[in-house]
């Protein structure tokens, strides 16, 4: 199998719609092949946006002529203030001034990567539904198309898309060819992309639906409708983790939803828990998820409901990694067993080291950074969140000036790096000792606890202000040290219910009283 990944830009039709000094400016560019954006604003220079840097296109502020120009020749723009160039994944978006009027364009360059599919093609060809999680820019869209078309072209399958912004298969009413034969449903106004979902499975008898983004509520019933005629489901939705959807009231019945439960006082003792519980409130619409942490790094759930299931309980089931390697194909690792976090529960063995490092570049060339890795093969990649990094690598002026950012990295205890210039050659020796720090040292295993002690101790809160408000009684919450206790009073106020703590350490503990 080629697992080589291709890319179809057509970035010719998108220079068709620019006004004659940008199209002439950019057709010689250097960077062409690297182009994410051109911005036009009303009175300033026009812009170009590469993968690490910027440059003006010309010396002539941008004209109304110009934007005239560009929105000439591209469709209709839609409520979003989207519009696109025909059988391309380009986008135009407008800013708008208060009488309505356009006074700035992002015309942004879609790419159609052809081969991303390979490193989940026995997933998405099992059948089973699958939901993508991760942040903006991750890849989630071009995951969706190239399944499309896999499915479609490749298993014969009878796939619908349903295309709301029309970033899957582009603007017009030609789709454009990264789906292959799939079939494109487009959506008139964001507000009803949860008829069209319905209007698809009704009308069209698909085998295989595609939606990109669920977001409102009445999308995920509408998604639960669809699973239950079964039909497969490939989608994407908001959120980066499975936790963060579990605590997401909108959408958390994608995967089963929650409820609190009061157990007997026979269950409670063979638990080992409190009466009062949080359970999956009914079986998951996804039966696959996958967190896409780096365009080349993905963490399956290959059981949506037993991974929903051990989180609510306190032990937690690690994903399945899939790497993707420089030199082609992917590197599978099997999920670690069980880890369970209840203190009175036995602890697991210690794992194997991992030398794996997440780094949090601040002020630091991330397209630089990310190409220093691959060149020197040290085992890290690179995350926007500073609550998921091993370490942090700064610029020695930066460290000098002490950000916010950096502070709370120094108040964390978090291992601290420095290089004087953005070189790669700096860049490489500080990869070098990361790899070599890494050896014997299991960080991310370390933060894991702390991150699943601190959503037990989250999920407790919230099952202890349901019961409070249903049984109108104060209920107690189990022993936590004085961070957790913090984290279940924040909670219990977002209920607007009060809550205190009582008892010394060890045995303090919080309670949420009803609302009088």
């Amino acid at each position: 199998m080629d697992t080589r990944i291709g890319v179809a830009d057509g970035l010719d039709l998108l220079m068709n719609v620019m006004p004659t000094r940008i199209r002439v400016a950019l057709e010689g560019h250097p960077q062409r092949e690297e182009l994410l954006e051109v911005v036009l604003d009303l009175g300033r220079l026009p812009e170009a946006r590469f993968t690490d840097s910027k440059e003006a296109l010309s010396q002539t502020q941008v004209m109304r002529e110009d934007l005239d120009h560009v929105t000439a020749h591209v469709g209709a723009f839609g409520q979003d203030n989207r519009a696109g160039v025909e059988r391309t994944l380009h986008r135009i978006s407008a800013i708008r001034n208060r009488a309505g009027a356009i006074v700035g364009l992002t015309c942004r360059v879609g790419r159609a990567l052809f081969g991303t599919v390979a490193i989940l093609r026995d997933v998405i060809e099992s059948g089973k539904s699958l939901l993508l999680l991760g942040r903006p820019g991750v890849g989630k869209t071009t995951l969706l198309r190239e399944a499309a078309r896999t499915l479609a072209d490749e298993v014969g399958k009878r796939v619908v898309i349903v295309d709301t912004s029309n970033e899957i298969a582009g603007d017009g009413d030609i789709p454009h060819p990264g789906i292959g034969q799939a079939r494109r449903m487009q959506v008139p106004m964001p507000s009803t992309q949860h008829a069209v979902m319905i209007e698809a499975v009704e009308n069209h008898m698909p085998e295989v639906i595609v939606i990109d983004e669920i977001g409102t509520e009445a999308e995920a019933l509408a998604a639960r409708t669809i699973a239950e005629r079964g039909v497969q489901l490939i989608a994407t939705a908001h959120g980066n983790t499975l936790e963060n959807l579990v605590r997401n009231p909108t959408l958390a019945d994608l995967v089963g939803g929650i409820q609190a439960v009061t157990l007997s006082d026979e269950e409670a003792r063979r638990r080992r828990t409190r009466k009062t519980v949080l359970e999956r409130k009914a079986p998951p619409t996804f039966d696959v998820l996958i967190e896409i942490q780096e365009r080349d790094r993905l963490a399956v759930h290959h059981d949506v409901a037993q991974v929903v299931d051990g989180l609510l309980r306190g032990h937690g089931h690690g994903p399945e990694l899939r790497v993707r390697k420089v030199e082609g194909g992917f590197e599978v690792v099997p999920p670690p067993g069980p880890i369970l976090q209840e203190p009175h529960y036995p602890e697991p063995p210690s794992p194997p080291r991992r030398q794996h490092q997440r780094i949090f570049p601040y002020a630091v060339n991330r397209g630089r950074l990310q190409r220093a890795i691959q060149n020197s093969r040290v085992a890290a990649s690179l995350v926007d969140d500073l609550e998921q990094a091993d370490v942090v690598l700064t610029l020695k002026s930066q460290e000098k000036r002490q950000p916010k950012r950096l502070q709370e990295a120094r108040a964390r205890g978090m291992p601290f790096y420095s290089i004087r210039h953005n070189t790669a050659t700096q860049m490489e020796l500080f990869l070098a000792e990361v790899g070599h720090r890494a050896e014997g040292r299991d960080h991310r295993a370390h933060k894991q606890d702390r991150s699943h002690q601190t959503e037990m101790a989250r999920l407790e809160a919230e099952a202890g202000a349901h019961e409070a408000m249903a049984s109108g009684r104060p209920v107690e919450l189990a022993p936590r040290n004085a961070y957790l206790r913090r984290v279940q009073h924040e909670l219990a106020g977002l209920y607007e219910l009060n809550s205190e703590s009582k008892d010394i350490e060890p045995y303090r503990r919080v309670i949420i009283y009803p609302r009088v």
